[in-house]
C-alpha cells in the first residue's frame, strides 16, 4: 500500500491514478449499461403504452444520458488528481461547459421530437400544406435558440463574461432585424393564416382588389389564381392589415334580377309576370326556397319587377342564374310579356303653312 501511495507519477500518487482510472473506467461501463437498459427494457415497456410520448422521451434521451454519466465519471475521476491551480481550474471550466452542452443536447432532442409529433398529428388532421412549410422552420427555430441559451448558460456557469458577446450580438441582431423586418412580417403572416385559417386551399378570396382561387398558402407568400386565370402571389404580410373576403365560405350567394316590363303592361300581366318568376325561381332545385319577388315601382320607361333568390352552396355562381334567366326570357316571350327598353314619345304639334 505504501508503494502505491509513495509513488509519484506525474504528481500525483499511484493510488489517486488507480481512483481515477476507476472513476473512468465505471463510468463507461455504466453508461453502456444504461444505454443498453433503454435501448432494451424502457422501449419495451414504452411500447406496451397506447401514449406515444414516452417513446419519444425513451428514445431522445438515451444517448445525452449515457455521455453525462462518462462525462460526470471523468470529472470525480479527475478530481483524485492534482496539476496545479491554473490546469485544475481550467478543466473544471471544461467539464462545467461539457455537462451544460450534454443538457443542452438533451433538451434539444426532446423539444425537436415532441415538436416533430405535435406537427405530423396536425399534418394528419389538415390538408398539410401549411404545416409542412412551416414545421421545419419552427423547428430549427427552437432548436437553434436551445443551443444559444445552452452556450450562454454553460459559459456564465464556467466563470465567463459573455456580456460583451451579447452586446455584439444583439447589435448585429438589430441590423439584421432591420434589413429583413419585410421577411418576418411575411413569416407571421403566414404564422397568421396558419393559427386563425381565414382561408384554405382551393378557396375563392377577394383581398386588396384581386379575386381569385387559393392555389397554394406558403409561409412568405400566397399563391391566388385570378379569375383571368392569371397566377399572383401576395406576400403573406397583406393578410394581416386587409380586408379579406372568403367567397367560398359564404353559406349561399345572393343574386338580385331586375326587369323591366313596358308601360302598356296591365296589372293582370304584372301579376302573371310575378307568378312566372316566383314559380321558375322556387321549383329550380339549386336555389334556396328563400325569395323575394315584387312589383318594385315605376320607372323611367318601365314598370320594374325585382327578384331576389339565393343560389345553394357548392352550386356554380354563374351557371344557375344563367339558367333562371333563360326561363324567365322563354316563358315571357311564351306568356306574351314584353320586356321594356329605352322609348322616347314625341309629341308633334302641327306647322302653320310657310306663305308662298
Amino acid at each position: 500500500m505504501d508503494f502505491w501511495n509513495n509513488t509519484m507519477f506525474l504528481g500525483n500518487p499511484l493510488m489517486e491514478w488507480a481512483q481515477a482510472l476507476g472513476f473512468f473506467i465505471g463510468s463507461i461501463l455504466l453508461a453502456r449499461l444504461v444505454y443498453a437498459m433503454f435501448k432494451g427494457i424502457f422501449k419495451r415497456w414504452a411500447a406496451r403504452t397506447t401514449s406515444k410520448w414516452d417513446d419519444v422521451i425513451v428514445d431522445q434521451v438515451e444517448e445525452p444520458i449515457a455521455l453525462g454519466i462518462v462525462i460526470l465519471g471523468f470529472w470525480l475521476g479527475y478530481d483524485h488528481l492534482q496539476f496545479g491551480e491554473a490546469a485544475d481550474s481550467f478543466m473544471n471550466h471544461v467539464f462545467t461547459i461539457l455537462i451544460a452542452l450534454d443538457l443542452t443536447w438533451l433538451v434539444a432532442r426532446l423539444l425537436d421530437s415532441m415538436v416533430a409529433t405535435v406537427i405530423l398529428h396536425l399534418d394528419e388532421r389538415t390538408d398539410g400544406s401549411m404545416v409542412a412549410q412551416f414545421g421545419p422552420i419552427l423547428q430549427k427555430t427552437l432548436r437553434s435558440l436551445v443551443w444559444i441559451l445552452g452556450i450562454i448558460s454553460g459559459l456564465t456557469n464556467a466563470g465567463y463574461d459573455v456580456g460583451a458577446l451579447l452586446a455584439g450580438v444583439g447589435i448585429g441582431g438589430l441590423a439584421m432585424a432591420m434589413a429583413a423586418k419585410d421577411f418576418v412580417a411575411n413569416i407571421f403572416g403566414g404564422v397568421t393564416i396558419f393559427i386563425d385559417k381565414p382561408f384554405g386551399v382551393g378557396d375563392r378570396i377577394k383581398v386588396n382588389g384581386i379575386d381569385g382561387n387559393v392555389q397554394e398558402i406558403g409561409i412568405r407568400s400566397t399563391r391566388i389564381q385570378t379569375l383571368e386565370n392569371r397566377m399572383v402571389t401576395i406576400p403573406n404580410h397583406q393578410f394581416t392589415d386587409q380586408v379579406v373576403e372568403n367567397v367560398t365560405a359564404e353559406p349561399s350567394r345572393k343574386v338580385t334580377v331586375n326587369l323591366g316590363m313596358t308601360y302598356d303592361t296591365t296589372p293582370a300581366q304584372m301579376e302573371e309576370a310575378l307568378a312566372l318568376v316566383t314559380d321558375i325561381v322556387t321549383t329550380e332545385p339549386k336555389v334556396q326556397d328563400d325569395c323575394t319577388i315584387w312589383f318594385s315601382g315605376f320607372g323611367d320607361f318601365s314598370l320594374n319587377l325585382t327578384a331576389i333568390y339565393y343560389i345553394r352552396k357548392g352550386e356554380h355562381w354563374a351557371h344557375v342564374p344563367g339558367v333562371v334567366n333563360m326561363e324567365i326570357l322563354r316563358r315571357f316571350n311564351d306568356a306574351g310579356l314584353d320586356f321594356a327598353f329605352p322609348t322616347q314619345t314625341l309629341i308633334h304639334e302641327g306647322l302653320p303653312n310657310a306663305s308662298k
